[in-house]
């Protein structure tokens, strides 16, 4: 009985042992939330897998992208003659001026195994002369191919004898806010220097009517004219502003988009000057106190407030009223994103628009032209080319049409005239007055040749 006993209780305490041993080892603990009803709980925790891109900046791989870019990134210097007079007894007494050199350094982009360089305009404004540093500190003597102010786009030429590192444009518009970027240059003249940042935002206007890309990669005086290119390595902008109080990068720096750089160096490769096509449009200042009681600054798109005469827009149908909502497959929420975009095309080019018009959604395709109208120099008159109409009611072939005049101007009763000459040079259209009136000095006596509605010649002296 005795020895019954004493393997029962060895037993007990075997089994005990064992499952002790399961309950600590094996055994998870399982807890479930009862509620009262099914509600939605207040928090929840997301399963969704991190993305392939990585979820932090050491997930990120720059180094291909800075490979590809530092040797295709120069640095720029530019070499100015100050001829200006030192004192007010250099111009009293006729002594010689002194001719004092400025130096200026930037940025620039190798496009093309040849030796075309892209930069910005204010890099080599006024250059006597440009010089190029490669990566490896081989220096060349730079030309001036061509350059667009408006665009802050210049190109350059350097002879050279060997194949260079370039990079190709890439596509701006594709772009994404938030995605990685470098911005590569020679900041304070240090030879390429890579910077990361994200893309901050897209069509920025700086109150320029352009549309920059704006970033928050390091950028500092000497990267103008520098590369902004995304982790892949492509080109996606020119660097060519940054907004300080000190003059050194704070937060926010801006870059031409590529697509913009990419037109005007073409244009300037085959035209010798920037091709602008125009929609044909103007806008609303939304900021203006009559669009602010009307609602407009409240839109999101481009309110119509004008359609320029003879214009591609004219002719498609486009009306004072519409909201400009997209252009091809572009979403237009501002004006500096319809810009932008439009600043990459050409005359001739052809752009579907779509509007709304009193609540429907409206498609047309506007053959963009080039300038009608200008401003022209010293005078201020604003002045249009001739339409087919304005030939037969003129009885004249060539010439431009005043459709404004400053208010000084107002009692010679100008408006509505065809200018036809200025100081005898014969005018056909809006690139001859702008080149003639920019000639005339404010100081001298000019005279114009004009044609009035009846026919008849009419000449006016200023003095």
């Amino acid at each position: 009985m005795k020895r019954i006993a004493s393997l029962f209780l060895v037993s007990l305490f075997a089994g005990a042992i064992t499952l002790g041993a399961y309950k600590l080892f094996f055994e998870k603990d399982t807890y479930k939330l009862v509620t009262t009803n099914e509600a939605t709980p207040f928090l929840s925790t997301s399963s969704l897998s991190t993305s392939a891109k990585g979820a932090g900046i050491n997930e990120v791989d720059f180094t291909i992208a800075a490979e590809k870019t530092v040797n295709a990134v120069v640095h720029v210097k530019n070499l100015t003659i100050n001829k200006g007079s030192n004192n007010l007894a250099d111009f009293f007494y006729g002594f010689e001026r002194q001719q004092t050199p400025q130096i200026g350094t930037g940025s620039g982009v190798i496009i093309s195994p040849d030796g075309f360089i892209v930069t910005n305009n204010h890099v080599i404004a006024k250059a006597s002369q440009l010089e190029i540093t490669l990566n490896n500190k081989k220096t060349y003597e730079a030309e001036v191919i061509g350059a667009d102010p408006s665009s802050d786009i210049a190109l350059l030429k350097i002879d050279v004898d060997r194949p260079l590192p370039y990079l190709a444009f890439g596509d701006s518009d594709n772009a994404k806010i938030g995605e990685w970027v470098l911005a590569v240059g020679n900041p304070f003249s240090l030879t390429s220097t890579v910077t990361a940042g994200i893309v901050s935002a897209k069509a920025r206007s700086l109150g320029r009517n352009q549309s920059f890309i704006q970033t928050d990669a390091a950028v500092n005086p000497g990267n103008s004219g520098g590369a902004l290119v995304n982790t892949n390595g492509d080109l996606i902008g020119i660097n060519t502003a940054i907004t300080s109080q000190t003059g050194s990068y704070v937060g926010y720096s801006f870059a031409v988009p590529s697509n913009i750089a990419k037109k005007v160096v073409e244009d300037i490769m085959e035209f010798g000057n920037v091709q602008r096509g125009l929609l044909g449009i103007s806008a609303a200042n939304i900021n203006s106190k009559e669009a602010i009681e009307l609602g407009l600054d409240e839109i999101e798109g481009v309110y119509i407030s004008q359609v320029s005469e003879d214009s591609g827009a004219e002719e498609a149908g486009l009306q004072t009223g519409d909201v400009i909502k997209q252009v091809d497959n572009i979403l237009v929420r501002k004006f500096s994103e319809l810009t932008g975009y439009l600043s990459s095309k050409r005359p001739g080019d052809t752009v579907e628009v779509v509007v709304d018009r009193e609540g429907r959604r409206i498609a047309k395709n506007v053959t963009l032209k080039k300038q009608q109208t200008i401003i022209l120099p010293t005078t201020g008159f604003m002045v249009k080319n001739l339409s087919d109409e304005d030939k037969k009611t003129f009885g004249v072939k060539k010439g431009v049409k005043i459709i404004d005049v400053p208010e000084g101007y107002g009692r010679y009763d100008l408006k509505n005239k065809v200018i036809t000459e200025v100081d005898d040079k014969e005018i056909k259209n809006i690139d001859d007055a702008k080149e003639f009136f920019g000639e005339i000095s404010k100081y001298g006596r000019t005279s114009f040749t004009m044609i009035n509605e009846k026919g008849e010649k009419e000449r006016l002296i200023l003095q």
